[in-house]
């Protein structure tokens, strides 16, 4: 099996194509949700003012530790949940996957966003929000007197009392920050469930497929090329026209041509006795007896005689 062969074997189109076309609707609403929501909380809106609350209500450590690590000289070790990081993270994600959505978008119509290339793409998506997901939920353990062994307070707690009225909206944004990063990596778990399956089918089918998209393509190409060699048979140049043959003669245009003298010059003048009589050299003219030159030709002109420009014809 050559290398063109294991090519044409690699599946290239989607099993479902109006899915895909689906979940990028979906993922469009999502990923704007989710610059909005981490957009918002950078870079300190309401992080340290939850980590308070918590520590006000013995659920974490305390914000102040940072302050006295520095002041005796302690490494500091900010808990993932409250760090800058996560922030900072979950700001940057969230702008590269609305990027690589305009550029699916865009690859998608133009035929080249094919299942081979959509797998690694998305699995690196689903890798980057798992890592924003683990690090919104991460434990607080610094402080030994007030541990949180499992995610923050704001995702397992409600929202409402004890919590004061003024952070309970911004324990409500941080929920649902948490929520669209679960729901932006099972999206993009689907798109590479989706890409594997497509990826799955048999390689004769794909190889069929091929073959037969070849030979659709050719028929086109043939289709499209008849015009053209139709159009390389030129038809016989017409009679007059630039390039063409030049006006025919008629005994009518011939008999005017020679009483104006523009019957090819000199020699054929002599040729017709204009330029003189009994010169041996040509026919004499013959002339009616005024003198004139009647003139007949092949339809019905008669014996008429040619009077000039003013005269009458008889």
């Amino acid at each position: 099996m050559g290398i063109k062969d294991c090519y044409a074997a690699i599946p290239r189109e989607w099993k479902f194509p109006k899915v895909i076309l689906y979940l990028f609707g979906v993922e469009l609403l999502f990923e704007i949700a989710a610059l909005a929501l981490f957009g918002i909380a950078e870079p300190d809106l309401y992080r340290t003012d939850l980590w308070q609350e918590g520590s006000d209500h013995g659920w974490n450590s305390n914000p102040n530790s940072i302050i006295y690590a520095y002041a005796n000289y302690r490494p500091v070790h900010t808990p993932l949940p409250w760090s800058q990081f996560v922030t900072h993270y979950n700001v940057v994600i969230s702008v590269v996957a609305l990027f690589l959505l305009l550029c699916k978008g865009i690859m998608y119509i133009c035929h080249i966003f094919r299942p081979l290339l959509s797998t690694p793409i998305h699995a690196a998506l689903v890798a980057l929000f798992a890592v924003s997901i683990h690090a919104q939920s991460a434990s607080d353990m610094s402080d030994p007197e007030h541990p949180q062994p499992g995610a923050p307070w704001y995702i397992t707690r409600s929202c409402g009392a004890p919590v004061k009225p003024r952070l309970q909206g911004y324990c409500k944004q941080a929920k649902a920050s948490f929520a669209i990063a679960i729901l932006l990596c099972a999206l993009f778990a689907v798109y590479v469930i989706l890409s594997i399956w497509s990826l799955l089918a048999p390689a004769g089918a794909a190889i069929r497929h091929r073959k037969l998209s070849t030979a659709s393509s050719s028929d086109a190409e043939a289709q499209a090329q008849r015009p053209w060699e139709m159009t390389q048979v030129h038809p016989p140049p017409t009679p007059g026209t630039t390039g063409g043959l030049k006006s025919p003669m008629t005994p009518r245009t011939t008999a005017f041509n020679t009483l104006s003298g523009k019957m090819g010059g000199g020699k054929e003048k002599k040729k017709m006795g204009i330029l003189g009589k009994g010169n041996g050299k040509g026919k004499e003219v013959v002339r009616g007896p005024d003198g004139k030159v009647p003139l007949r030709h092949h339809i019905s002109m008669g014996d008429q005689v040619y009077q000039g420009p003013s005269g009458n014809s008889t």
